[in-house]
């Protein structure tokens, strides 16, 4: 880290590694099966938590693409408790190549930074975390031009799991859970973790006009964002 203070590479990892984390990830059968399967123990609770406390930001919503979705496990917990509701899972093509969709899921690989498969809700669920607020606006820009494509009656929404830093008022456990992640984000991967403001700004320069957050209990929020 101290190097990394010292020169102009965006993380320590990238000082460490000579790549980025997801450059990495794409040439490390081990560190990325690692990361895919940790983040997939994490949304078997995530998917219970939004599906039982957040159940009704779906009302409505028969498409759902998951950018950045991974092994699917989020998709598949939505998918099996809305079975009307057609799912796919977007990500790189070397976390999505070999999986194997199911009833109403489906896996698509592509670059989020490129474009969104459309459809009426988009989920970024631990992704805008990653990123810088220049990499967010043109990930939250590709959501928004999924949402509004041409066939779709009315525009839909972008749903976001994340956290909403120093929203847990009083539980102090809970904030420093919240610096902890952001000192990670930064050293990893060049992200952070955002508070209300830092959030409001990146959706309103992308070009949406409303959102509401929802809290849910542990660290995380979930925001419904709408053009």
């Amino acid at each position: 880290m101290s190097t990394w203070f010292q020169n102009d590479e965006a993380t320590a990892f990238s000082v460490a590694h000579e790549k980025t984390f997801w450059e990495y990830a794409g040439q490390d059968p081990r560190l990325n099966n690692l990361f895919n399967e940790t983040m997939a123990s994490e949304s078997i609770l995530a998917s219970k938590l939004v599906v039982s406390k957040c159940k009704g930001i779906f009302d409505g919503v028969n498409s759902l693409v998951d950018v950045g979705g991974g092994l699917g496990t989020m998709a598949k917990g939505i998918a099996e408790a809305f079975p009307h509701m057609d799912c796919t899972v977007f990500d790189l093509p070397h976390v999505v190549s070999d999986l194997q969709g199911c009833k109403n899921l489906k896996y698509v690989a592509g670059d989020m930074f490129q474009a969104v498969p459309p459809a009426e809700a988009i989920l970024l669920k631990c992704i805008l975390h990653d990123w810088s607020d220049e990499d967010c606006v043109k990930i939250l820009k590709r959501c928004k031009q999924a949402i509004m494509s041409e066939g779709h009656q009315k525009a839909g929404k972008v749903i976001i799991i994340d956290m909403v830093r120093e929203n847990q008022n009083g539980d102090e456990r809970s904030i420093e859970t919240q610096l902890v992640f952001d000192l990670a984000m930064m050293v990893a991967v060049s992200g952070m973790e955002r508070n209300e403001k830092e959030w409001a700004k990146l959706f309103f320069d992308s070009g949406f006009l409303n959102y509401k957050i929802h809290t849910v209990p542990g660290t995380r929020a979930v925001i419904e964002l709408y053009p």
